[in-house]
């Protein structure tokens, strides 16, 4: 209500003042203190916030808030969440994967000299070559971990986990192991089963879901 009333003094006073010299003098009339007024008083938001801390800090609550945090934090490292939807595969399945891209705009040096125009088609595999494999796995199932192992070493595959711990894998197996956070590359490929494959045929991506016989991995 405040505000709508002096925004409405507000306006009759722009009004008065361009043609109704009559109304302005009536609303200079001074009628006196109707009641008691008192300031507006609002403390500044940062100075509640820094109260805050001071009072956490003195009570010891906030090294406690910290080392809660950072519990958290090493843990989400550690296990990190793993990818939504991801179920062991149990049919194989193949398909191919092109990773050509259209460019939307033009694509200039530091200098601005033009390297690639929009519209054009860029393949990647025209100009670099895959060598290593790309293995999705769930990092918990040892007949998957047990079938990536088995197809060969890091310069011929990199494992990369959907669920699990890469640290305890890489304490365990004495390798690399990587994770596919937020399903980027599984999205990408359009991998819905582990264990899978990506590799390299020509100028496209083959693609496999391979359900694992029992006894396979190991």
């Amino acid at each position: 209500m405040r505000i709508r009333s002096l925004a409405a003094v507000a306006l009759f006073g722009a009004i008065g003042g361009a043609g109704l010299p009559g109304l302005h003098a009536a609303m200079a009339v001074d009628h006196g203190q109707v009641g008691e007024a008192w300031p507006i008083i609002e403390p500044d938001f940062l100075d509640v916030i820094k109260a805050k801390l001071e009072a956490a800090k003195a009570s010891g609550k906030l090294d406690e808030l910290n080392a809660r945090f950072a519990e958290r934090v090493k843990a989400k490292v550690m296990r990190p969440t793993p990818v939504a939807g991801m179920v062991a595969a149990t049919e194989s399945r193949t398909w191919e994967y092109d990773p050509t891209i259209t460019l939307e705009s033009d694509i200039r040096d530091a200098k601005g000299n033009l390297i690639a125009v929009a519209g054009q088609r860029i393949n990647p595999l025209d100009k670099i070559t895959m060598s290593e494999k790309l293995l999705f796995i769930d990092g918990d199932d040892e007949a998957q971990v047990s079938w990536a192992l088995g197809q060969g070493d890091e310069r011929a595959a990199k494992i990369i986990m959907v669920s699990g711990s890469p640290f305890d894998l890489m304490k365990a197996k004495q390798r690399r192991f990587y994770f596919d956070q937020a399903g980027t590359l599984t999205g990408k490929f359009g991998i819905e089963h582990t264990p899978a494959l990506v590799e390299q045929k020509g100028k496209l991506l083959i693609v496999r879901e391979v359900a694992l016989k029992p006894g396979q991995g190991s």
